[in-house]
């Protein structure tokens, strides 16, 4: 148990040297973090982030017919995470996310967005592939269709940026459940008339390579809609949503993963000082595949208004065997696949710039079981820790 023991004691220095930033940075600035989406100059005395996080913004005239806005985008997450189980042991640094791209305002109806996904640890190749290459167009309120490669959002963390999760990393039911790969070249028509919200989208599914895909396979449909009901339950958020994607069963359908129906129920509820998510989620697995169920819950505390303490667990069940897999960290300890998974999982996020800067470390203690004892057994603890930066 040493390691845990260590593990719990790093925790509880990231506590300690967060409120003490804290403390230090209170009598800076009378200024705040901008809440997501909020331009900083509108903030009336603009902190130091504010000043520093100008320079994603390479042009803005909103008189201008042609562009109105030209922004840099992108983000950077780097982690230290290290596993103890029973069937080994793995540490490592490891830039989990880098991304660079562009976002362009036209015409006052069009957004063109470019993002590549880039591993600086990898002479060759650098490059890893295309995000996000579409093209949005909004003349309605309301209305927004939008054409190219974008994300598919379901499932509580799938819909959710990896700039603004509230744990360090997406859940095991995220991993197993959501289409890791996450973009898919597509056509969506979305929209978030108050207090509804709603996507529907096709996507190509087919043979996946670095940018569009071959579009070789079949297809896959996304209808998904929300309802806040924040206002009579007096919250800041309380939005119950409802997933459901059906896919053309094909074996070339490699952008996406093998199930023909997915369905999540999740729900986000925030007020000043707490909150709570959940998830829902069960599948109708193809070929190999086996159906899936899936639970996550996690209430969360804000200490103060930049600390925030959360607490996950995560249920997995697979009825055939080897139909689940580990999360990342604890994959490289464990590849292969079991039938049932629990976890629990202990997290702080400190943030210093909202989300677009925050400090986000986390201790899972998880179990995974292997009825066809062919090497998916698991039982261990991990700590990751990782910063979050966005623009």
């Amino acid at each position: 148990m040493r390691p845990c023991r260590v593990i719990v004691v790093h925790l509880a220095v990231l506590l300690c040297c967060a409120a003490a930033v804290h403390g230090q940075t209170e009598g800076v600035s009378a200024s705040v973090a901008a809440p997501p989406g909020q331009d900083s100059k509108a903030a009336e005395t603009p902190s130091i982030y504010d000043r520093i996080w100008r320079f994603r913004e390479w042009y803005r005239n909103d008189s201008n017919p042609v562009i109105q806005r030209l922004r840099f985008s992108g983000r950077y997450q780097h982690d230290f995470a290290t596993v103890s189980a029973d069937q080994g042991d793995e540490t490592e640094w490891n830039v989990r996310r880098m991304r660079l791209g562009f976002r362009a305002n036209l015409f006052h109806t069009i957004t063109v967005h470019a993002e590549a996904d880039l591993n600086p640890q990898e002479a060759d190749p650098v490059y890893v592939r295309l995000t996000d290459a579409y093209v949005e167009w909004s003349a309605r309120e309301h209305v927004a269709l939008t054409f190219g490669k974008q994300s598919m959002p379901f499932t509580l963390d799938g819909a959710t940026s990896s700039k603004e999760l509230l744990s360090v990393d997406r859940s095991n039911l995220a991993n197993n459940i959501w289409f890791t790969e996450e973009y898919l070249p597509g056509v969506t028509v979305s929209g978030a008339p108050a207090p509804w919200v709603y996507i529907v989208g096709v996507y190509s599914a087919g043979a996946k390579n670095r940018e569009f895909g071959d579009f070789s396979g079949g297809v896959t449909t996304l209808g998904s809609i929300g309802y806040d009901f924040a206002t009579s339950m007096q919250a800041k958020e309380a939005l119950l949503s409802v997933n459901y994607v059906y896919q053309n069963p094909d074996p070339d359908n490699t952008f996406t993963k093998p199930f023909q129906h997915v369905v999540s129920l999740n729900f986000k509820y925030e007020t000043a000082r707490w909150g709570f998510r959940s998830d829902l989620s069960a599948t109708s697995g193809y070929g190999d595949q086996s159906n899936l169920l899936g639970i996550t819950a996690m209430p969360f505390f804000n200490v103060t208004p930049k600390l925030q303490v959360a607490v996950r667990y995560t249920f997995l069940d697979s009825p055939d065997p080897n139909g689940l897999e580990l999360a990342a960290y604890e994959d490289r300890v464990v590849g292969d696949r079991g039938d049932r998974f629990n976890e629990l999982s202990l997290g702080v996020s400190y943030y210093f710039y909202d989300h677009q800067l925050k400090l986000q470390s986390s201790v899972q203690f998880a179990d995974m079981r292997d009825l066809a004892a062919d090497g998916g057994a698991y039982s261990g603890v991990s700590w990751t820790t990782g910063i979050r930066i966005g623009w």
